[in-house]
This record gives structure tokens, C-alpha cells and sequence, in this order.
């Protein structure tokens, strides 16, 4: 299995998740938040185009993650899976598209890959964040959540992979020229993660499989990537550069597991 990510921010997010077996490849697109061309021209970064996806998954409804994964979706034939509530809220339970309803803590099988949605505590409809694996070995996405939860650390405990929200610096946000109602959203229980959050988090789970940490959502105004690695290395006892950044311009090459 090995992942890559098209881009991260509050400007778009999508993360391409492969696994192979024999002579099959399973490829699948989690969150869709760039335009249509945008998304095919990061694809061919990595030598991929559209019509390779076998799948395309949504956490939640928020423009940055829903993009324009319906055209896609319609265009292509390509099925999305997704909440019902995520999929009431962007009206994808009336569009002309290949549905598939997930529901918390059940797994399904696409392909190649297993796939474990889970609850999250965000200012959504019905939001899911999601667990991979081939059957050796298991990646956990974390991203556009509030606050921890124990359902949270129990899911992500003994993932080889993980990709985790470190969107805000506290004192940064404090400082920033954003409205006090958006202060309030973003550092909210339902909001997005600090980055004394997101490493709290981290401690808190099972990091004995760990091989690669990405610190993922990083905010363009409120957080700087040095910030968000000393965080994360500072759990694990590694020297920053051992933690990868997901950006929002070029997100990440493939990490393989």
C-alpha cells in the first residue's frame, strides 16, 4: 500500500490511497476539494489521470473536501462513498451518480482496500474520517476535527501510517486578523486541531507500528510547518525532519508501506 497527497489546506485536500495484489491495483481518492481540471493536473504530477480512480471517498461537506467530486463522479462513472448526511448535504443523494452510504465503524471492502470509516467530533452534517489497510498494513487519516475523543485513539492505535490535522499555532490564531466568531469556529470543539492537540493525540496512541507521520491541514495564516514538526517530533523522540508536511500547493509523493 502507499499514499500520496494532491494537496492539503483550507484551500483543497485530496489524498490518493493504493494497494496491490497480484495482478490488480485498487486506487482511491479521499476528498475531492480542487475544480475538476485542478485535480487532473496534480493527478498528472504523479503520472495518474482521473480515469484511474476505482473510487472516490468524502469526509465531509465543506468546500475544500467536496470540490468537485460529483462531476467527477458523474463524468467518469467513477462511485463515491460517503455519509448520508455528507451526501444530503451536497445533494448527492439526488445527483446522477454511483452512491454508496458509509456508516461510522463499518468497514467495506473497495477492491483491494479495506476501508474503516469513523466519528469525529466537526462542524458537519455528518462527518467521517477513515482508516486503510491491504490486510498488512493500516494508514490513519485524522484531519478537520475539534477536539480528541477515545473513540478517536482506540481507531488510530497501531497504524503504520498516519496523517493528522496540525492546522493552528494557538498564539498565532490569537494574533491573527481573523474575526473573533472564526477564532472561535476554527479552536472550537468541532473546529480544527492545534498543534498541542494534535500531538496529545498522538501520544495517546499505540506508536509501536508507526513508519510515517504527516502532519496534514496546516493553516497558510495561522501555522508554519517548523511549528507543526517540532510538535509531532517531540512525541516521538525523532528529529523534525522525520516528519513530513503535507502542503497545499504540491501535498506530498508517494509514501510507501
Amino acid at each position: 500500500m502507499r499514499f500520496a497527497s494532491l494537496g492539503s489546506g483550507s484551500e483543497g485536500n485530496a489524498l490518493l490511497v493504493e494497494a496491490q495484489s497480484g495482478t490488480t491495483t485498487t486506487r482511491v481518492l479521499l476528498d475531492c476539494g480542487f475544480s475538476a481540471k485542478e485535480v487532473d493536473r496534480r493527478l498528472a504530477r504523479l503520472g495518474l489521470s482521473v480515469s484511474s480512480l476505482d473510487a472516490i471517498l468524502i469526509t465531509h461537506e465543506h468546500g475544500d473536501h467536496i470540490g468537485s467530486a460529483l462531476t467527477l463522479a458523474r463524468k467518469w462513472s467513477i462511485p463515491l462513498h460517503t455519509s448520508w448526511g455528507t451526501a444530503r448535504a451536497v445533494g448527492a443523494d439526488e445527483a446522477c451518480i454511483d452512491l454508496h452510504v458509509l456508516w461510522g465503524d463499518e468497514a467495506v471492502a473497495i477492491g483491494d482496500l479495506s476501508v474503516l470509516p469513523y466519528t469525529v467530533p466537526h462542524d458537519a452534517r455528518e462527518p467521517l474520517q477513515f482508516v486503510f489497510s491491504d490486510g498488512a498494513s493500516r494508514l490513519g487519516v485524522l484531519t478537520d476535527v475539534g477536539t480528541s475523543t477515545s473513540h478517536i485513539s482506540s481507531v488510530l492505535s497501531g497504524c503504520d501510517a498516519l496523517m493528522l490535522e496540525c492546522n493552528h499555532d494557538v498564539q498565532m490564531l490569537a494574533a491573527s486578523r481573523y474575526p473573533p466568531s472564526l477564532k472561535a469556529r476554527i479552536g472550537g470543539d468541532h473546529g480544527h486541531l492545534n498543534n498541542d492537540a494534535a500531538a496529545e493525540i498522538l501520544a495517546s496512541l499505540d506508536r509501536s507500528k508507526l513508519n510515517h507521520l504527516v502532519a496534514a491541514h496546516l493553516s497558510q495564516q495561522n501555522n508554519l510547518p517548523e511549528l507543526a514538526k517540532a510538535a509531532m517530533a517531540g512525541v516521538l523522540g525523532v528529529a523534525a525532519t522525520e516528519v513530513v508536511v503535507a502542503s497545499q500547493d504540491v501535498g506530498f509523493d508517494w509514501l510507501c508501506l
